[in-house]
């Protein structure tokens, strides 16, 4: 690694152990900031020193004196805030996508620090709509549901099951989930299923709009895990490290569901869509082949939460299930149980943003907080109560990361009504370099 490589490298293991994750833990519930390690390049010192260990055991930043004892000897020998100045330094001085690439990352990279040090105690609250300028370029803004949930009513009183106000729509939605929800022994095998039609749906749809050259790598190398009591619905967690007999990647993923997650089939259809193909299995398979190959730098290879190219991700992946079809919006898919499936999706999304909204902007209380989420954007109980409190609360998640996948979704969506497959999805899939939700247009434009 040369000096702007071990800089990014030190900049996201340092963030990542600051808020307690582990890049190496191979589930969701031991990693946090950094979503793969994949380049074969030796772990810094950010991640294998003592003080690193000692913050991960202590569960990172917090004001319990173990933790800020911690947080004092790890800060004390890694130099998270110099790497973090080092690759704005380094962006200042390059130019084009990649430049503006590495400055956004440099932006979220403060603002992450500065809510570690205010977590410790160690400095003043960072303001809410500094987390929004970071993370989407632009300041936060309260979600709309109106439009999808008058589409969501027509097709449910289409499917029979009619509603005249808000609390009848909202036992339409729980009757219409209940008659199809997905039983716990099923999932495997429905997974299984979901997979193989959407990865012949990518290669019909997707593949022959982008280099030859990502034809042979494999988009859904996943394997599904239940797990027990999670505070997400799920996670899916890109390892990469498997190589086969010749040293290429095998591209492997785990996804790990929720045990509790109440979820009918064509919700379940779209979060595979989601998070494996052509979503986030098949996007971070992608940029690792790119990054083998040497068309993408370093950056392209060690993926953070809570940054502009994560809000990117998102988006590729709210659409993904329109993308494997060829269509461009939830009206234009092949089933009505699939398009209120993709509604109801898209809904819960506007609620994560709604969630951080009157969390972090209006100060709402959690049980009001809940309320919203579940009358106004039709989410479930569980949802309700997970978006509101453990992820809507969480100084990082809910005041800066829950807007993203809002803002995501829509440009993902403008970019495909406004340009041509043949010149977005080389662009979202990185083929023409690293971008991210405020550099994404420049690279379809170009």
């Amino acid at each position: 690694m040369d000096a702007l490589d071990h800089a990014v490298a030190t900049a996201v293991l340092g963030l990542d152990t600051l808020w307690g994750g582990d890049v190496m833990n191979p589930s969701g519930l031991g990693r946090f900031i950094a979503d793969s390690w994949f380049s074969d390049e030796p772990l810094p010192a950010a991640y294998t020193g003592a003080e690193a260990a000692r913050l991960r055991a202590a569960g990172g930043t917090s004001a319990k004196p173990e933790a800020a004892a911690a947080v004092d000897a790890y800060l004390a020998a890694v130099d998270v805030r110099g790497a973090i100045a080092l690759l704005r330094d380094e962006a200042g001085r390059g130019e084009g996508l990649r430049a503006r690439y590495l400055e956004g990352l440099g932006f979220c990279f403060e603002v992450m620090l500065d809510l570690a040090l205010e977590v410790a105690g160690k400095a003043e609250p960072v303001p809410y709509e500094r987390c929004m300028r970071a993370i989407l370029g632009r300041p936060g803004s309260p979600s709309d549901p109106a439009g999808r949930r008058e589409r969501v009513r027509e097709l449910l009183a289409a499917a029979g099951f009619a509603s005249s106000d808000g609390p009848g729509l909202l036992a339409a939605v729980d009757a219409w989930r209940a008659a199809r929800i997905v039983p716990k022994a099923e999932i495997p095998a429905l997974s299984a299923r979901f997979v193989a039609d959407l990865d012949e749906l990518a290669a019909r749809n997707v593949v022959p709009h982008l280099p030859a050259e990502l034809a042979r790598v494999p988009r859904a190398n996943v394997t599904f895990l239940m797990i027990e009591n999670a505070w997400f619905s799920g996670s899916m967690n890109y390892l990469g490290r498997a190589r086969r007999p010749d040293g290429s990647p095998e591209y492997e993923a785990t996804y790990e569901l929720n045990a509790s997650l109440e979820i009918s089939r064509p919700e379940f259809a779209q979060l595979v869509s989601h998070e494996v193909v052509p979503g986030h299995v098949t996007t971070f398979a992608y940029l690792q082949d790119l990054y083998v190959r040497g068309v993408l730098g370093f950056e392209a290879s060690v993926l953070t939460m809570n940054t502009r190219p994560a809000a990117l991700f998102e988006g590729i992946a709210n659409n993904a299930i329109l993308m494997a079809h060829g269509v461009l919006s939830p009206e234009e898919l092949p089933d009505r149980d699939l398009e209120t499936g993709c509604l109801l999706a898209l809904l819960q999304d506007d609620a994560k943003n709604q969630s951080s909204w009157l969390t972090w902007n209006e100060k709402w209380p959690v049980e009001e907080v809940a309320r919203v989420l579940r009358n106004d954007y039709l989410v479930s109980d569980e949802r309700a109560d997970k978006l509101s409190g453990a992820w809507g609360r969480h100084p990082l998640l809910g005041r800066m990361y829950l807007p993203a996948y809002r803002a995501g979704t829509e440009k993902v969506a403008e970019l495909r009504r406004k340009y041509p497959r043949e010149k977005v999805l080389p662009a979202l899939f990185g083929c023409r370099g690293v971008v991210d939700l405020t550099t994404v247009e420049e690279a379809v434009a170009g």
